[in-house]
C-alpha cells in the first residue's frame, strides 16, 4: 500500500490535480444531470440503491420490483457504463487532490501520506455495490440472498469512504490555506 500511495504522489503534480478537478467538474455538470434524469425516469419516487445510505435485501427487491423489466435493464446498463466511469472520475480527482494537498500542507507523518488511498477504497466498494445490485436486478424475480445482503453494506462503506475523502479534502484545503497564510502574512 505504501508503494501505491507513493506512486500516486509522484504523479499528483499541480497540473495533474488541476486536470482531475476539471474532469470532475465537467463530468458533474454535463453527464451527471442526464444520468440522474434517466435514473429518475425508471425509479420515480422509489429512489435508487446507490443514492441510499443503507438498504435491506427486502428494500433492494422492492426497488427491483418497482423498476419493472425496462427499468431494471436501464439500471444494469447504467451500472455497466456510467457507474464504472464516474467512480474513476471522482477517484482521480480525490486521490490527486488529497496527494497534492498533503504535500502542500506539509504533513510529514506516514499516516497522513497514506490518506491518499482512502478514495481508492470508496471506488472499490462502489464497484462491489454496483456488481451486487446489478446481479440482483438481472436475476429478479429470482433471489440472490448473499449479494442482496451485501449490497447495502457495500453501499454504506462506499459512502463512508467517499464522504470521508471529501471531508479530508476540505480539512487539507483549510490546513494548506492556514500554512500559506502563516508563511506570507500580509
Amino acid at each position: 500500500m505504501t508503494r501505491l500511495s507513493h506512486w500516486i504522489y509522484e504523479r499528483s503534480t499541480g497540473w495533474v490535480t488541476l486536470i482531475g478537478l476539471v474532469v470532475f467538474l465537467l463530468f458533474t455538470a454535463l453527464v451527471l444531470p442526464a444520468q440522474s434524469s434517466q435514473a429518475e425516469s425508471y425509479s420515480g419516487a422509489v429512489g435508487s440503491p446507490d443514492t441510499s445510505l443503507y438498504y435491506t435485501p427486502q428494500q433492494l427487491y422492492r426497488f427491483a420490483e418497482s423498476y419493472g423489466v425496462e427499468g431494471r435493464r436501464s439500471y444494469v446498463r447504467a451500472r455497466l457504463t456510467f457507474d464504472i466511469v464516474f467512480p474513476l472520475v471522482y477517484t482521480l480527482f480525490l486521490t490527486t487532490s488529497i496527494s497534492w494537498l498533503v504535500s502542500k500542507a506539509a504533513m510529514p507523518k506516514p499516516f497522513w501520506r497514506q490518506l491518499n488511498l482512502v478514495p481508492l477504497a470508496g471506488m472499490l466498494f462502489d464497484f462491489l455495490e454496483n456488481g451486487a445490485t446489478a446481479t440482483v436486478m438481472v436475476r429478479y424475480p429470482r433471489t440472490t440472498p448473499i449479494l442482496a445482503g451485501l449490497a447495502g453494506v457495500f453501499t454504506t462503506i462506499k459512502w463512508a469512504f467517499v464522504g470521508g475523502s471529501f471531508i479530508l479534502l476540505f480539512i487539507l484545503v483549510g490546513l494548506t490555506l492556514r500554512n500559506s497564510l502563516r508563511k506570507n502574512p500580509s
